[in-house]
């Protein structure tokens, strides 16, 4: 219903997020990467525009469906990402939100069986889900995905994204986008320990995933990648590629921090924390923050 061809590409999944999904105007713009004001403007001009054209707001025939499910799985996806990813206030995850899109996924697979946009996003969903009685520590702090306590990961999740992921094939466009994202998450959800990572096999996905959709987030989380599996200044080395299409953004300065931490360049690193921390909205990723901080000596 939210998707309508007619609406501009960009506003189709934030209109679901909005008033189907009921996710609130902040979040999305923190999701899409732009001000909470201009997020705001681009919903009031969608409704407009339905508003004046005629587009009724209902279910549209099952003939169009095909042509509407990447937006579908783009507004799912987001709604997920929004139930883990920290924002302003002391919220670490809010895991009932994200497993509604798990079951959103579900459901709209059920639907329209067969299709890999959706049976990729599946599959990428019960592996990040599988990981939510990790999270969050006793004392409700972020805890990074390295120090997570992986007796606590869901094994019969973890399987069925598996049995998911091996029946695609690659293919393009935004199936393959999230197929790809769910191989990497498999890699994490399969190494028995954080030592055991395939990090080579992560870049491999990453190198790809960038290619394909060349957003700077793949990009940083690349960097991460590679800092990992070939040392701290070839991460650095990417990073700058990202800070230059992020600025400002305080997980930029975050990652920077980590990977000089890492390099042995305490008082850098620990400038960077702190320009993660002037940055990042007030709420557990702070805190998560100052934590890191307090370890640099």
């Amino acid at each position: 219903m939210a998707t309508h061809p007619a609406l501009a590409e960009e506003v189709r999944p934030a209109l679901a997020l909005r008033f189907v999904l009921g996710v609130p105007t902040a979040d999305i713009a923190r999701l899409f990467l732009v001000p909470a004001a201009t997020m705001a403007a681009r919903l009031t001009r969608a409704k407009k525009r339905l508003a004046g054209s005629g587009i009724p707001f209902s279910i549209p025939d099952r003939n169009a469906w095909p042509d509407r499910l990447d937006d579908v799985a783009r507004a799912i996806y987001l709604a997920f990402t929004a139930g883990y990813a920290p924002g302003g206030g002391h919220d670490v995850v809010r895991a009932q939100q994200a497993g509604e899109a798990v079951r959103l996924a579900g459901l709209a697979t059920d639907l329209m069986p067969g299709r890999p946009v959706l049976e990729a996003l599946v599959a990428l969903l019960r592996f990040q889900h599988a990981r939510r009685d990790a999270r969050v520590s006793p004392e409700g702090a972020l805890v990074r995905l390295a120090d997570q306590d992986r007796s606590r990961w869901r094994g019969a999740e973890i399987a069925a994204g598996l049995d998911r992921l091996t029946a695609l094939s690659p293919t393009d466009g935004l199936a393959e986008e999230l197929r790809l994202q769910a191989l990497i998450a498999a890699f994490h959800a399969t190494a028995t320990r954080a030592a055991d990572t395939d990090w080579a096999g992560i870049v491999r996905a990453y190198t790809r995933l960038e290619a394909l959709a060349g957003s700077p987030i793949v990009r940083l989380n690349r960097a991460v990648a590679v800092g990992e599996a070939a040392g701290a200044m070839a991460g650095l080395a990417i990073l700058r590629a990202a800070a230059d299409e992020l600025p400002g953004h305080h997980r930029v300065a975050l990652v920077r921090a980590e990977l000089l931490h890492r390099g042995g360049q305490a008082e850098a690193a620990r400038q960077a924390y702190l320009e993660a921390i002037d940055a990042c909205p007030d709420g557990a990723e702070r805190d998560h923050t100052r934590a890191r901080l307090a370890l640099v000596s």
